[in-house]
């Protein structure tokens, strides 16, 4: 069977102008989505599959769809893979100080849970 030749549309992704605050802090208000950007600080690239979180693939697609439509991502595919990285650059432009408090009081929250 031949494979199809439709090409798949560009991810979305916005201009850094364009990231709004609340969008950013609706994709930080999710535990999955906070521990995808905390191993995204820590590691400049990550395959979408290699993230350690207990949710169904499809799942998991939607929050990787809200952190990057938000502007908390970027996603580029390579072969038959899909990378993700934070774009902390981006965010600190942004909003100054936005994402160091968010991840610290993430941070805080999973210390006292453990």
């Amino acid at each position: 069977m031949p494979r199809s030749t439709r090409r798949k549309a560009p991810l979305a992704h916005p201009v850094t102008g364009e990231i709004d605050l609340f969008d950013v802090l609706h994709a930080l208000s999710d535990a999955t989505r906070m521990t995808i950007v905390s191993i995204l600080r820590a590691e400049p690239e990550r395959a979408c599959g290699t993230f350690p979180v207990d949710v169904a693939p499809s799942t998991l697609s939607h929050h990787f769809k809200v952190l990057r439509e938000a502007g908390v991502v970027r996603q580029r595919e390579e072969a038959n893979r899909r990378l993700t990285a934070l774009r902390a650059a981006d965010l600190e432009e942004r909003f100054p100080g936005l994402l160091d408090a968010v991840l610290a009081a993430y941070a805080r929250t999973e210390d006292a849970a453990a």
